[in-house]
């Protein structure tokens, strides 16, 4: 399987990776007997999985134009997954171009010779697909989910943009994909505390020549100087057949899919060939340390090292030091650090690409602790050398190992993650076979192989060691900077136009024997069966949903209680977020540290979630452990010890936490809005986590309390996704049908009160780079079956898609956001109609005068006859896709359970999707949209939005951050 890549910071993320090397080893395979191929196709292997446990079988072929095809049959769902794979990434890029590749990426989705702009997305949206795209540093991949009967389709656009995107592409559609890049940087980069660690990591560790240097999303400085010229280039030197591997998976028949194939990208020509590029790992001669200033309420810091590359022999030993050390409650730097009350969170990655890979230390610091970011510094080095001194035992590995073969089958409950995993194998590897292969890599790994690599490559060896600190507080940083980038090497300034190389890639017509221009027509729509529900009781009436799922050998279990933000004490807000998280640590059996080993040897993980009505108790575990599983459930959920210890540190971390979430804008602007709707004291507007005011003031008393009244008492069912029989599903539940239950009791709450006009309720964050908008009102609670359901059809093309009307309008169009979207959103006892995006700052006002315009027609006309068929389409073909997996299909189990659904509740919506007329659903729009009775939240710089704000005329209202009202 692939390797999953470990995130660098939680909640920051280092740049998705990918790489490999070609897999040497000689290969014999067993082909059935062969059918016709289609001319200019040959058949490279085919692979069933011989003498493997599990195996993903495939087909292999290549065009004569150097396009590699993958083919992978799965008959259990009438649906395929389509991944096309370019390999080119950001490290391709040219001097000054950085972001290019993944600006490339948006244009591909902008039309081509035959598909008319933004037609790409409405066409595979129209047919019930999925779609989207993604670049890394080595590569770009398109991806669709289709019915079945769309797989022509989805092949015809895929070669129309390899062929022909150049045919289509203009001045106007590069600017307004240029600007929807940079609002996506701001939003995800710029915009988010700790966003900017990654990037100042990579460019302190790596000089600016290496591809690595630069951030994928890019520097505004370079999106701003990219010109179309620099598209057309670019396009033509990577985007050949032969730098591309297509790779199919689902209900598909090899021979009719190959026809396709050859039809639609057998013309298009070959690129110029694409270099391989030679690994270049990090290297470093001392430590270098640097800080970043950032709107950040908690400092961190982290440490990089450099280490190799991905399938070199010591990626796989270095990988199991990191698990050892900073992944999970028993490793040893959580142990030290988090364990105590000393950090906050601590977390260690190995992070592979192509050419290099980093091993990262993160220890975000608890200023409750008293300790200072030097400390954490020396806590972490510290633990270092007692790793190298303690040696790893066969317990270590056990843990390693059996977490990396479970984290490889439950990633491939999808065709769409075995299609995914093909593919990065292909691409990086040449080999498909190690989508799964990898296994036996890291099942080899000894315990010196990981003493001698830690001790090769992270023991005693420098680092870029990065202090993140509040804004203006320098004087918090581990050590003063002693490093800056910009000594590496001059970079290379952006230019308003870059130098044409010495020989332009050559544009590459071709014909057809066929008018591509012709849309192929799809088959009948696949029928589609909801999953087969076991409806059954335990012995204490206690309803159990099982589904089956015989598509890797893995089991879900979630036990699901009426335990919830709804059943918290007044003036106790975040008590169920609290419980929950006590309920994750120590049993009266084990500690913490020893209940997280006991899950690391079966490759299990157990969580406890609580939301606004229920807590659940999930578990993931391979069906040969299952029985053990569901002890340690048991244990979790039963056997809480409540230490005093663990409640003080978990208390004082979640007070932290909501201190640094009023740095972020989406969380003030979420509370901002439900304070604003429902009150800024009614039970149900407090997020999830509750407030400092609130969570301070409870006990751990409280906890036991709240724990006491709700389980096991209150368990209101059990669902499951089961590759065992029932049977045997039946008897691993056992002790659960023998708990004590009763029906809980709720005493009404009050309703949201009306929203009376237009108001701007505005919360000042200085320095913020983009705009969080909201607007609201109060509307329908949940049902399933009527005006709630067909609330949700009657905002699809209002809000509800990426080709919805305010989406267009202020992305597409304006380019004032990287989306925005809306919708219904309703609970047992009440809901709300909801508009929500990240904006840019300068156009906070006009986006806010573009969406109240929108929801204004759309509010008196509706949706157009052409609208109305979208939506009859997308809606109605997209049940092909909506339960493959387990996850999904225990989505379908909880909204059941939650609200006592018939089991065919889906199809019976299918008929109303039917049979209710445009006429209805814009009556339906007409009642339900109130554009002339909005609150509208917008959290940013004040000093910077506000002119432009109070332009609108509007009533205007100052709020905190915790959403209560500043009066004059």
């Amino acid at each position: 399987m692939t390797k999953k890549f470990l995130l660098l910071l939680i909640p920051i993320t280092l740049l998705l990776a990918a790489c490999s090397q070609p897999y040497e080893e000689p290969v014999t395979h067993a082909a059935p007997e062969p059918a016709p191929l289609p001319p200019g196709v040959s058949l490279v292997e085919h692979y069933e999985g011989q003498d493997k446990d599990f195996a993903i079988p495939y087909s292999k072929y290549r065009l004569d134009n150097g396009l590699t095809v993958i083919l992978h049959e799965d008959h259990s769902d009438p649906m395929v997954h389509i991944d096309v794979t370019y390999h080119v990434g950001s490290a391709r890029e040219e001097p000054g171009r950085s972001g290019f590749a993944h600006l490339f990426e948006h244009m591909m989705f902008e039309g081509s010779a035959n598909v008319g702009q933004g037609e790409f997305s409405k066409i595979i949206s129209d047919a019930g697909g999925t779609l989207n795209g993604s670049t890394n540093s080595d590569r770009t991949n398109y991806f669709e989910t289709v019915p079945v009967n769309q797989l022509e389709t989805a092949l015809w656009l895929e070669a129309d943009r390899m062929g022909l995107l150049l045919d289509a592409v203009n001045q106007e559609q590069f600017d307004i994909q240029r600007a929807a890049v940079k609002n996506e940087r701001g939003q995800r980069v710029d915009n988010q505390p700790y966003g900017r660690v990654s990037e100042t990591m990579m460019k302190n560790l790596y000089p600016p020549e290496h591809p690595y240097s630069r951030p994928v999303i890019g520097w505004l400085e370079d999106l701003d100087a990219a010109e179309l010229d620099d598209l057309q280039r670019f396009f033509l030197r990577w985007y050949g057949p032969n730098n591309a591997t297509l790779s199919i998976g689902g209900d598909l028949d090899p021979g009719v899919t190959l026809g396709w194939i050859a039809k639609y990208f057998g013309p298009i020509p070959a690129g110029p060939s694409a270099d391989t590029l030679a690994p270049q790992p990090g290297r470093l001669e001392a430590d270098r340390y640097v800080t970043l200033e950032d709107n950040v309420h908690l400092p961190a810091i982290a440490m990089l090292f450099p280490t190799v590359y991905y399938r070199h022999p010591d990626e796989a030993p270095l990988d199991a030091a990191a698990k050892i050390l900073g992944q999970g409650k028993a490793s040893l730097l959580y142990q030290r650090l988090v364990q105590t009350g000393r950090a906050v969170s601590s977390y260690v990655s190995h992070a592979c690409r192509e050419l290099a890979c980093e091993m990262a230390f993160i220890v975000v610091q608890n200023p409750a602790s008293g300790e200072t970011l030097t400390e954490m510094e020396a806590a972490v080095r510290q633990t270092l050398h007692e790793f190298i001194e303690r040696g790893v035992n066969d317990d270590d590995l056990q843990k390693f190992k059996a977490g990396f073969e479970s984290g490889q089958l439950f990633g491939m409950q999808s065709v769409a993650g075995k299609v995914s995993n093909l593919a990065f194998a292909e691409i990086f590897s040449g080999d498909p076979r190690e989508a799964t292969a990898d296994l036996d890599r890291y099942l080899a790994v000894t315990r010196e192989d990981v003493v001698r690599t830690f001790g090769e490559y992270i023991e005693n060896r420098p680092a870029v060691i990065l202090s993140v600190v509040p804004n203006g507080k320098t004087e918090l940083a581990a050590r003063p900077q002693n490093f800056h980038f910009a000594s590496l090497e001059k970079p290379v300034p952006p230019t308003l136009a870059m130098p044409k190389p010495e020989a332009a890639p050559e544009f590459r017509p071709f014909s057809d024997e066929f008018d591509r221009g012709v849309r192929p027509q799809p088959g009948v729509n696949p029928i589609v069966d909801l999953p087969p529900v076991w409806d059954a009781r335990l012995e204490n009436n206690v309803r159990l949903l099982a589904v089956d799922n015989q598509e890797t050998p893995t089991v879900t279990v979630r036990a699901v209680f009426a335990m919830g933000e709804r059943d918290e004490p007044p003036g106790k807000a975040g008590l169920a977020n609290l419980t929950a998280s006590m309920m994750s640590e120590a049993t009266r059996r084990r500690s913490a540290a020893e209940f997280s080993e006991a899950l690391e040897r079966i490759g299990a993980s157990l969580g406890v979630a609580a939301g606004t009505y229920e807590t659940a108790v999930t578990l993931n575990v391979l069906s040969k452990h299952l029985e053990a599983g569901m002890q340690l459930l048991l244990e979790r959920l039963l056997e809480p010890a409540f230490e005093p210890g663990d409640f003080e540190r978990i208390k004082s971390r979640q007070l932290e936490s909501l201190m640094q979430a009023r740095k972020s804008g989406p969380a003030l602007a979420a509370r901002a809005i439900d304070a604003v709707l429902a009150g800024p004291e009614h039970p149900l507007s407090y997020p999830g986590g509750g407030l400092h005011s609130t969570v301070i003031n409870i006990s751990l008393d409280d906890v036991k309390a709240f724990y006491a009244k709700h389980i096991p008492s209150h368990l209101q069912g059990v669902l499951a996704s089961s590759s065992v029989a029932q049977e045997a599903l039946l008897a691993s539940l056992q002790r659960l049908a023998a708990l004590p239950v009763d029906s809980p009791r709720r005493e009404p709450i009050d309703g949201l009160p009306r929203t009376e006009g237009r108001t701007l309720f505005l919360v000042d964050r200085e320095g913020a780079a983009q705009s969080s908008l909201r607007l609201a009102h109060p509307s329908l609670k949940y049902d399933a079956l009527g005006d709630y359901y067909l609330a949700g059809l009657v905002n699809f093309n209002l809000g509800g898609t990426f080709d919805s009307r305010i989406n267009l309008n202020l992305r597409e169009d304006k380019g004032y956001t990287y989306g925005v979207r809306s919708g219904f959103t309703g609970g047992p006892e009440f809901g709300s109609f909801r508009v929500s995006g990240e904006i840019s700052k300068e156009a906070t006002a006009a986006a806010i005068t573009e969406l109240l315009g929108e929801l204004e027609r759309y509010a008196v006309a509706g949706m157009t006859e052409a609208e109305f068929q979208y939506l009859q389409n997308a809606v109605g073909q997209s049940d092909a896709l909506r339960y493959e997996t387990p996850g999904a299909k225990l989505g379908l189990l909880s909204e059941i359970l939650r609200y006592d659904l018939p089991l065919d509740y889906r199809r019976q919506q299918q008929t109303l999707l039917r049979e209710t007329s445009r006429e209805e659903l814009n009556a339906l729009a007409g009642r339900l949209l109130d554009p002339h009775n909005l609150a509208i939240v917008v959290v940013g710089d004040l000093g910077e939005i506000r002119p432009q704000l109070e332009g609108l005329d509007l009533p205007v209202k100052l709020l905190d951050e915790d959403g209560f009202e500043i009066l004059p």
